[in-house]
């Protein structure tokens, strides 16, 4: 392999009660997917499933053939989104606990803690905002407690390891004002369980309008589109291993200019009688890397589409040209940037194989079949 692809994989295909409350009983990621409407003229809405059809995850035999699907395509393993919302609350656990428990499929895997609220606004963009579930970090017992939840999967033989350390991505590392003592204690506790460590991965912008302050306090800057070393090396500094950057907001500014983006972002947030923004896929990926993305400990992140209107309507930008082909050339220039790196180092995060409420996964669709899945397998297997 080319590189060790791993592919974010979203749990929120099943039913669950937090949601049944909010949303009505059955809520799943499919309800919006389903009744999503084209915005403007070619607008590719709504998004079929294929072969796996509208899955449910409490079904392992979706989950083994997704491993196969993912396999043949030369995809290393998934990255499961982990919901610990504190005191011991988790939340779209049962897929994962079962592919633990069963031992199958026998594919790897990896986890990346989803530390962030959950509110209503994830799946709609007006009539206010409330909260489903609010996200703690209640201090060093619920620490222990969440390090022993996830042990037995850092010890299972299919879990992913980076310089022989089970990986574990943070999703919002600004957002945790602990989280230095949070991974002193992790290493410490893996260390006592017969582990060589944790692999910590900060997952954050290569370009960012938030600067952390030294007290955990979060301030706005301007943000540099020259350079992501400032980002990266203050993630570097808190005592993470490594880096997952996503280049979208950078290429976004670039793209279309930095203060047009910035103001467009916002009045698109704001005002519903805004037309929908569109970004072309081919032309916004060429500034989809930083410079930085070639350090030895930043890992980028692979984009495969991305269109949100079935959760947020026209409030965020819609990715047009979103073809097989042009994926498979955004794929070929991260190659290109991580070619110099160690064989263990090559890594390159997916985003996603199943976000089909955001228009971001590769999983055969009506309109493309296979095409994004042939587009790894053509540049990733040697």
């Amino acid at each position: 392999m080319k590189a060790r692809v791993i592919a974010l994989y979203l749990p929120q295909f099943h039913p669950l009660a937090e949601n049944d409350k909010v949303w009505g009983p059955g809520f799943t990621e499919w309800t919006n997917v389903a009744k999503a409407k084209p915005l403007f003229r070619g607008h590719y809405q709504p998004r079929i499933p294929a072969d796996l059809g509208f899955y449910d995850l409490r079904l392992p035999e979706t989950r083994e053939r997704q491993a196969e699907m993912a396999r043949e395509a030369g995809i290393e393993g998934f990255c499961y989104w982990h919901y610990w919302m504190g005191n011991g609350k988790r939340l779209l656990n049962r897929p994962f606990d079962e592919v633990l428990a069963s031992g199958k499929p026998n594919f790897p895997f990896c986890l990346a803690w989803a530390n962030h609220d959950w509110t209503t606004k994830t799946w709609k963009n007006n009539g206010g905002t409330t909260m489903i579930s609010k996200q703690l970090y209640p201090g060093d017992e619920d620490y222990i407690n969440h390090f022993n939840t996830v042990l037995p999967a850092f010890k299972d033989h299919r879990y992913i390891t980076v310089d022989g350390k089970p990986l574990f991505c943070i999703f919002d590392p600004y957002g945790f004002a602990d989280i230095e003592r949070f991974m002193e204690l992790w290493q410490k506790m893996a260390k006592e369980n017969g582990l060589k460590g944790v692999y910590f991965v900060a997952m954050c912008n290569s370009t960012t309008t938030m600067v952390r302050n030294a007290d955990g306090t979060i301030r706005r800057v301007l943000p540099n589109l020259e350079s992501s070393a400032e980002v990266y090396k203050s993630f570097l500094d808190m005592g993470f291993d490594a880096v997952n950057s996503l280049g979208k907001s950078r290429a976004e500014m670039l793209y279309s200019g930095k203060y047009k983006r910035l103001i467009r972002f916002v009045l698109q947030q704001r005002f519903s009688f805004m037309p929908t923004l569109k970004y072309d896929f081919s032309k916004i990926t060429k500034y989809f890397f930083s410079p930085e993305d070639s350090w030895e400990n930043v890992y980028p992140t692979i984009l495969s589409q991305w269109d949100r209107s079935p959760r947020t309507g026209k409030s965020e930008g819609v990715y047009v040209n979103s073809t097989p082909e042009n994926f498979q050339k955004h794929i070929e220039k991260a190659l290109d940037v991580i070619k110099d790196k160690s064989p263990e180092h090559k890594i390159l995060f997916l985003r996603s194989w199943n976000e089909w409420g955001e228009g971001n996964y590769v999983e055969p669709d009506l309109k493309y079949g296979h095409g994004f899945l042939d587009a790894i397998k053509n540049t990733i297997k040697d």
